[in-house]
């Protein structure tokens, strides 16, 4: 063994190089700081050591107490108890180290106490002056409250005279149309009385005109003696045939009473209503003068039908129907059995059964549109601005287990299907990533057949559809289905030929099998880029980004980025600790915390935004999904998300469309 210095065995022994020297002139060893030692001068030492420590570790004391009890008994005799307690501790002698150790921590433990105190000291300080700050502002506030409570005052005095002065002109105008309506009752009552002379004038000429035209020979008239009249006027027609009448019968009855009686062929055979008005007008009154005849005027209902307009809504029921027509109940059920729908009088209808009923009955029929409200709302938004280049939404399709998500994570180089249950993706994963060309956002769309809808939300969304096909499995389901859905939506497509590094890989299979369905590649003079990818070894994934950009380019995605904000909604939930929780893609606009937004069925201020990462963002530009907090209940996925001025009209929009929908969805019930 090689001598060791001084140092060298105090760092050895992770004690001071002066302790060291000390336990050397203890052992009878005289040692400077810079000298060495030898083996067997180091032994020396450590024999001493154990020497001197070799005192026992532990101390025992025991110690016992002795006393008496008295306890009372039965009887009043008392009975003592000896007590004996015995109490034992246990010294451990400290490791030297060890004191040293919990001294150190005793002594950072008072620094800390000592500077938490000092913080709080600080902090009070602050509080203090935060404090003042705010009773300062306060009274500022107080004072400005108090001097718009001044001016307010001041208006409403004006406002009062200005309320003085046009209620009296309210009440001379009021005056001035009463007069106007009393010289207008005046004049209808002056033309009433004169119509009314006029008429008596007409029936007393006709009255005379059939005393005039009596018959005066006593000769009695034949049955084929022409009946003819001097006059047009039936008044007095009717008096000087039953003047004719009184004359024949008062010559004599028999044979003679039939030239009385009205004739067969006779123009003007009178009913009974007709005898009973001649007779009223040619009867005699007292002193043998005639009274005139009435003037009778009856209401006779139209025969032609009234047609009127008719405003119907999206729904309303069979009642409210027949009243806007003026109708009874029974005829608009009358008129919907005629066309084959049978319904009660306060069943719901749609506006085109009610359109169909309505036009059937001889209405005008118009159409109201009730979500003015909404249009309304939705057209006074920030929108003006110029649109700018925005990154493509790229949805990546693709049977399960094709390696959809191992793919995107080697893109965004983090593992999420280990989050996922099974490593199968159960929800759509929004993402956007930065690349050396440019930005993409990613959603990553589960490829299980249980999940179809959300498959065709997500081709909805996006502008390219990046189909991942297995090398090794060919075209699955659920890849011609994610074919559909892209053609539905009418995106490009390009094709990742994934697992291209398995030996039983064959690309030109996945490329005959994708023909038949419409896919056909580029070099075979289609319009689908297919590219070699390796989601496990990285291979092609530079690729695939430069086709991506490159398909991004042809298509030329713009959008606006200032202004209100609006999107869509990927997926929603509900958490237990922050309540509804919805992860929106911005498509135009910024979304920024704070705004107002209208969310389906939903509304609500956006209390907290968070990225992908879970991180807290202030704002989210177009093509940028984020997480927001703050809505009034879970939306639907793929609900519009649109950002209002006020929170009002966002709440009464938002409860019209949960009305509508269960009227529409009432009346269609009944409806089937």
């Amino acid at each position: 063994m090689t001598d060791v210095t001084i140092k060298t065995l105090a760092a050895e022994r992770q004690t001071s190089v002066e302790r060291l020297v000390q336990q050397f002139a203890d052992a009878g060893i005289r040692k400077s700081a810079d000298d060495s030692v030898s083996a067997q001068e180091k032994q020396t030492l450590i024999d001493h050591l154990n020497q001197k420590n070799s005192g026992p570790d532990k101390l025992t004391l025991q110690r016992k107490t002795r006393s008496t009890l008295n306890i009372p008994g039965t009887g009043g005799k008392s009975k003592s108890v000896q007590i004996e307690v015995r109490k034992k501790r246990t010294f451990v002698k400290r490791d030297p180290q060890e004191a040293e150790r919990l001294a150190a921590e005793e002594q950072a433990q008072r620094e800390a106490e000592e500077q938490a105190r000092r913080e709080a000291e600080e902090s009070a300080k602050r509080e203090a002056q935060q404090k003042a700050e705010r009773e300062a502002a306060e009274q500022a506030k107080r004072e400005a409250a108090e001097q718009a409570k001044r001016e307010a005052a001041e208006k409403d005095k004006v406002s009062n005279q200005q309320d003085d002065m046009t209620k009296n002109a309210q009440a001379e105008k009021a005056r001035r149309e009463q007069e106007a309506a009393e010289l207008k009752r005046k004049a209808e009552e002056e033309a009433r009385r004169k119509l009314e002379e006029e008429a008596r004038r007409v029936a007393e000429e006709a009255r005379r005109m059939a005393e005039e035209n009596k018959w005066t020979d006593n000769a009695e008239p034949t049955e084929d003696s022409s009946d003819y009249h001097v006059t047009t006027s039936q008044h007095a027609r009717q008096a000087e045939d039953e003047s004719d009448r009184e004359v024949e019968g008062g010559r004599g009855r028999g044979r003679n009473a039939k030239a009385a009686r009205p004739k067969k062929g006779n123009k003007h055979a009178e009913s009974k209503a007709d005898r009973e008005e001649a007779r009223a007008a040619v009867r005699g009154g007292k002193g043998g003068k005639r009274k005139g005849s009435s003037l009778q005027q009856g209401f006779q209902k139209p025969a032609q039908a009234v047609n009127r307009d008719v405003v119907i809504g999206e729904t309303i029921t069979v009642g409210e129907l027949a009243n806007k027509m003026a109708v009874k109940g029974s005829q608009v059920i009358k008129a919907m059995m005629k066309l084959g729908a049978m319904a009660t009088i306060n069943q719901v209808i749609d506006q085109e059964t009610a359109q169909l009923v309505a036009e059937e009955m001889g209405h005008k029929v118009i159409l109201r549109r009730e979500n003015e409200l909404e249009e309304a709302v939705m057209s006074d938004r920030d929108t003006g601005a110029a649109a700018e280049p925005r990154a493509p939404v790229v949805t990546i399709m693709g049977h399960v287990d094709h390696g959809k998500t191992s793919l995107l994570d080697y893109i965004r180089s983090t593992k999420v299907a280990s989050g996922e249950a099974g490593g199968i993706t159960q929800h759509i994963g929004a993402y956007h990533v930065e690349t050396e060309n440019g930005m993409i956002t990613f959603l990553d769309t589960p490829g299980h057949a249980a999940f179809t809808s959300m498959r065709a939300r997500g081709a909805q969304a996006t502008d390219i559809v990046v189909l991942v096909v297995a090398a090794d499995d060919g075209v699955m389901p659920q890849t011609i289905e994610a074919i559909q859905h892209a053609k539905a939506a009418q995106v490009p497509v390009v094709v990742a030929v994934n697992k291209i590094d398995k030996p039983e890989a064959d690309p030109d299979r996945v490329k005959n099998e994708l023909s038949q369905y419409g896919i056909l590649p580029e070099e075979w003079g289609g319009e689908s880029q297919f590219v070699h990818v390796s989601a496990k070894a990285g291979t092609g994934i530079d690729e695939l980004l430069d086709a991506i950009l490159l398909q991004a380019e042809v298509l030329e995605l713009k959008a606006v980025r200032k202004g209100m904000a609006s999107g869509a909604v990927i997926e929603s939930f509900l958490d237990k600790g922050r309540g509804p929780v919805a992860t929106v893609l911005v498509r135009e606009g910024t979304l920024h915390k704070g705004d107002i937004v209208l969310c389906g069925f939903e509304y609500g201020r956006v209390r907290a935004m968070r990225n992908e990462l879970g991180q807290e963002v202030l704002e989210a530009g177009p093509s940028i999904p984020v997480e927001i907090l703050g809505l009034s209940g879970v939306p639907a996925a793929g609900d519009e998300v649109t950002v209002v001025r006020d929170e009002k009209k966002a709440r009464e929009v938002a409860l019209y469309r949960q009305g509508k929908f269960r009227e529409v969805k009432l009346a269609r019930q009944q409806k089937s």
